[in-house]
């Protein structure tokens, strides 16, 4: 009899703990904060964005919950004065491990078309289920993750507000993670003034103020950025968003320790080829380049200038390749490096909406 009522008891505390409190399922629509110059972006269809998913999304964001021996979450390695980037070179995971490439940063994740230097993931959800139980970053099984999540009354009913559902896993965890990242949008930088009054966009008074005090060497700068017979950057960063959606070999090595891309397709064509970044807040993401090898942007430019090495898949668009790079003088160098710090959203990296619920 007392094992039939421990059985019974037992019972009660594990659908107790799956249970919620009585909460409703009523969730509102989140409507984006999209620049005007910026095209539209495109929601997936099975994860629309709602103001209860978003919150979700940034409690998990910072749950150290979600790693092996709850120390590290995802924005340990994704800070925001680092423009939600790592400032080491590699992330050390929950056992002292050290991962091969540097932490991108999370800026208008929303119009990417493939995750990871490598691609290796086609959307944002797909992407954010795998640093979880990855064994150099956080460790734990996601069946695990999600028992413990279970196991918290607060997120049982947010889980519930934000899809209606008490049995959640793994997808609904990585679709409000989803969620709360397209937010992070970043678009009120000077380079985004720059950049209006380039295209004829109109300016607000706000923005003409900050036109008429962009500095001669800046606008120098930015010319150098756009032109082949300056630092010649437009093809692979430009546009709003500072960047192509494309993967390429820029010159960084003439033997590849790291096949990149190539990894992904098995086509030898794609090795050394990494995923472009946006250059948005270039300033505060430090180090630079898939494996962090370059410390400041004074090297990043030197490599540009002098440094590029010659492959068989080098991008064909590094026309400079054969001679080392684009040859800046100082002049130019200190031109180009103006203008890259116009792309500091100082807006971006404090926004209150994007820091810990409770710091």
């Amino acid at each position: 009899m007392n094992r039939v009522l421990v059985g019974i008891l037992g019972f009660l505390i594990l659908f107790l703990g799956c249970t919620k409190e009585k909460v409703g399922y009523d969730p509102t629509p989140y409507t984006l904060k999209i620049p005007s110059h910026f095209p539209q972006m495109n929601i997936p269809a099975d994860n629309a964005m709602t103001e209860e998913g978003v919150l979700l999304g940034r409690m998990l964001f910072y749950e150290r919950k979600l790693s092996l021996d709850h120390t590290i979450s995802c924005g340990s390695c994704h800070a925001p004065d680092a423009a939600f980037s790592d400032p080491n070179q590699f992330s050390q995971g929950v056992n002292g491990t050290l991962g091969n490439r540097n932490a991108m940063a999370l800026i208008n994740l929303g119009w990417q078309t493939s995750f990871f230097w490598d691609g290796r993931a086609k959307t944002l959800e797909d992407q954010i289920l795998e640093p979880v139980p990855n064994p150099v970053e956080m460790h734990l099984q996601w069946k695990n993750a999600v028992s413990r999540l279970k196991s918290d009354v607060v997120y049982r009913n947010q889980f519930y507000k934000a899809f209606g559902v008490i049995d959640f896993d793994s997808t609904h965890v990585a679709k409000a993670l989803a969620q709360f990242l397209r937010t992070m949008i970043s678009g009120e930088s000077r380079y985004d003034v720059m950049y209006k009054f380039a295209n004829n966009i109109p300016l607000n008074a706000a923005e003409l103020a900050i036109k008429n005090a962009i500095t001669p060497e800046e606008w120098a700068g930015y010319d150098s950025f756009q032109s082949l017979n300056g630092a010649d950057c437009f093809h692979c960063h430009n546009g709003a968003l500072v960047q192509v959606q494309k993967f390429s070999n820029n010159g960084l090595d003439a033997v590849f320790t790291d096949p990149g891309r190539g990894a992904v397709t098995n086509n030898p064509n794609d090795n050394g080829k990494f995923k472009v970044p946006t250059l948005r807040n270039i300033l505060l993401s430090a180090p630079y380049m898939h494996d962090g090898r370059f410390a400041n942007l004074d090297e990043v430019i030197e490599h540009y200038s002098t440094g590029v090495q010659h492959s068989a898949t080098i991008d064909p668009l590094m026309e400079f390749a054969s001679q080392g790079g684009v040859q800046l003088n100082q002049e130019q160098r200190n031109q180009l490096k103006a203008f890259l710090l116009t792309l500091t959203d100082y807006k971006f990296v404090t926004n209150p909406d994007f820091k810990p619920l409770n710091p």
